[in-house]
């Protein structure tokens, strides 16, 4: 099994592709990733298709050759659970020469919605890139430091696990996440946006939670940590004023 840990520090978003088709044997290597992956709630019904450029409008995107369409039970916690899940096709897709976009515009034709009795939510379009694969530099990240995203002391493999969720990808790069906490409990919160920044915002927000949820956990278990990632009723208390509390994640 491939490790996966390094891609975060050199994933980017792919936005132009060749259109001809993948091999078998690779398209086999995603579905069976697909048919793999870890759920943040287990107890949330999920479905992912591979499907064509043609059962997509690009609309104002370029197009891909292939997307992931994903539709979900509509549970608490499904947004955060579909960002837990994708991401790790996300990584899988840069690990394995395969370029891959989180898709906030294009949307499924009929077609493809109505073959699934759960609630469409996102695409993520890849293929092979036209363009150079992996960023060369974490300076090439256009991130906020590390301060504005945490409270807790950055030092040692905590520091670790915080900057990896401090590159990951969220909707128009907003990085909705605070984190407070200690060596052994990450406490992550989501931010409230105004008026105008919700319109635009609201359906990704709790997606980019799940992201960097697995970002953190991905690197604690490189590190050799063991993880779990639960509600701690501490975190919820300690919510920081115009944010919401997500989830915890225990380090052991």
């Amino acid at each position: 099994m491939v490790d996966l840990y390094p891609q975060i520090f050199k994933r980017k978003s792919i936005r132009d592709y060749h259109l001809e088709p993948l091999e078998e044997g690779v398209l086999q290597n995603v579905l069976e990733q697909v048919n793999n992956l870890e759920p943040l709630y287990d107890d949330i019904k999920v479905d992912l298709k591979i499907v064509s450029s043609d059962d997509v409008n690009p609309r104002m995107m370029k197009k891909a050759p292939y997307y992931l369409a994903v539709f979900s039970e509509n549970k608490e916690g499904y947004k955060t659970n579909i960002g837990f899940l994708l991401q790790q096709m996300d990584l899988f897709f840069s690990a394995h020469g395969l370029g891959s976009c989180w898709q906030g515009i294009p949307q499924p034709k009929k077609r493809v919605v109505e073959s699934s009795d759960i609630k469409f939510i996102i695409l993520m379009a890849f293929g092979k890139p036209k363009v150079q694969l992996h960023r060369t530099s974490n300076l090439e990240f256009n991130r906020k430091p590390l301060p504005k995203i945490s409270d807790i002391k950055n030092e040692g493999y905590i520091g670790a696990l915080l900057e990896a969720a401090r590159l990951a990808p969220s909707a128009t790069n907003s990085q909705p996440w605070f984190f407070k906490g200690n060596n052994h409990v990450i406490h992550a919160y989501s931010f409230k946006p105004n008026i105008l920044r919700a319109i635009m915002l609201k359906k990704y927000i709790k997606i980019d939670m799940g992201i960097a949820l697995y970002h953190i956990k991905l690197a604690a278990e490189h590190l050799g940590k063991t993880v779990r990632i639960v509600f701690d009723d501490v975190g919820h208390e300690k919510t920081p004023n115009r944010y919401e509390y997500v989830a915890s994640v225990k380090i052991n």
